[in-house]
């Protein structure tokens, strides 16, 4: 059991619908990760008079993982807080009083027992969901089992935000779809961690491995065309490992889509692991040099089981700096 909680603001009330509309629709609100966004609402003699609203109960069922996110004009005109769980349950909550406007299961999750690792359980629904707004669709990924663990699938669903109903010819199912090369999406082995973004027409799912590094994993990044669900494109790390793991996710510059990948596994020629990957739309990678870096030292990096992307990529552009636009990341050591 899960209880997302609410605040308001004492007094002056200070409605924020009549200052502007702010949607926080994905992971840290921006495609660049950088979660740097101004409210109108919180002035600073505003934010002096804030309190917990005791009256706001949003109690939703399952653990919660993913970032929460937050839609202005929902039904009604409500405000909505969109929570998701690994119980595989889907929440829209009136951000007001924290009740249910609409709530959907997508079927059940994976108990921990039928994975060969893991520290989830039970395993559904866990990197942040994004929302387009343009068609009002919401995207995540849940791992789901129609068995009680022998068959396991990652789904890739779109559901109206307004209404909860999914959207037609989804959910994508990533075990029958993605490929990249001859390497085959296994959803046995591959867990989905990071917050999905949208990007020029696709929705971006990263998946790396369970924790414990168990089976043959990859680095995967899926792209599902939003109008064409049927054509999905995908990238994988050509060694095993180099899961793209980090809670960040994709990151974006607006039209390319960025990733950050850990240690691959025996690899003796850099293979897509302990590096910053930026695509082109699909996704799509070069492989050139000037579309990814990685550190000279990748291959002690990967021995030692030190992580690049222990944290997704944050694009941001520094004024006056040589070069400008940057993409940080920082390096997650598993001792």
């Amino acid at each position: 059991m899960a209880v997302v909680t609410g605040c308001v603001l004492a007094a002056p009330c200070i409605d924020a619908r009549a200052q502007g509309t702010l949607n926080v629709t994905e992971h840290h609100n921006h495609d660049t990760r950088d979660g740097l966004y101004v409210e109108p609402a919180f002035t600073q003699a505003a934010s002096a008079a804030l309190k917990r609203d005791l009256s706001f109960d949003g109690t939703i069922s399952g653990n919660v993982y993913a970032q929460p996110l937050y839609i202005e004009g929902g039904p009604g005109g409500k405000a909505m807080i969109i929570a998701v769980t690994e119980s595989n349950n889907v929440y829209a909550l009136d951000a007001a009083s924290g009740s249910v406007i609409w709530h959907r299961n997508v079927g059940p999750p994976v108990p921990l027992s039928k994975l060969l690792c893991g520290d989830i359980d039970p395993l559904g629904i866990t990197g942040t969901p994004v929302v387009d707004l343009p068609s009002r669709t919401l995207f995540f990924d849940a791992m789901t089992t129609p068995d009680n663990g022998t068959t396991l699938r990652h789904l890739i669903y779109a559901f109206n935000v307004d209404t909860g109903t999914t959207n037609s010819g989804w959910p994508v199912n990533v075990n029958a779809t993605a490929k990249s090369g001859s390497t085959v999406f296994s959803s046995a082995n591959q867990n989905e961690r990071g917050a999905l973004a949208v990007l020029g027409g696709y929705v971006y799912v990263p998946y790396g491995g369970d924790y414990g590094d168990c089976g043959t994993y990859y680095g995967w990044l899926v792209g599902v065309p939003l109008n064409n669900p049927t054509n999905v494109m995908a990238w994988a790390t050509p060694a095993s490992g180099g899961g793209a793991w980090a809670v960040g996710g994709v990151s974006g510059d607006g039209v390319n889509p960025f990733i950050a990948t850990g240690n691959t596994f025996g690899a003796s020629v850099w293979s897509g692991g302990e590096a910053i990957i930026q695509f082109q739309p699909g996704p799509v990678f070069s492989g050139l040099t000037n579309d990814y870096w990685a550190p000279t030292n990748w291959m002690a990096l990967d021995s030692s089981d030190i992580d690049l992307g222990g944290s997704g990529a944050l694009i941001v552009d520094v004024p006056g700096a040589t070069p400008s636009k940057l993409a940080v990341s920082l390096v997650y050591c598993n001792r």
